[in-house]
């Protein structure tokens, strides 16, 4: 799904989930924890979400997510 922003594609629902967590201060190894993976998998999904978003680190993706939450463009992290 494009989001319309540099024609780049949407986090689909799974990176979005890992961006919500990571966004709330969480480590890889605890982000892998709470989905069900290995940390080598969040690494991977990490910087496919930077590849897709144009995005660099972790701080730009926590700013990312943030503005787009209050806009209402992002699932809610499920708890």
């Amino acid at each position: 799904m494009v989001n319309g922003e540099n024609g780049r594609t949407y986090p689909n629902e799974r990176e979005q989930r890992v961006i919500a967590l990571v966004a709330q201060g969480l480590k890889n190894k605890e982000v892998a924890s709470e989905i069900g993976t290995t940390e080598h998998v969040v690494k991977n999904y990490l910087r496919t979400i930077y590849d897709k978003l144009g995005l660099w680190n972790r701080v730009e993706l926590a700013l990312w997510y943030e503005a787009r939450r209050f806009e209402g463009m992002f699932l809610a992290p499920a708890n």
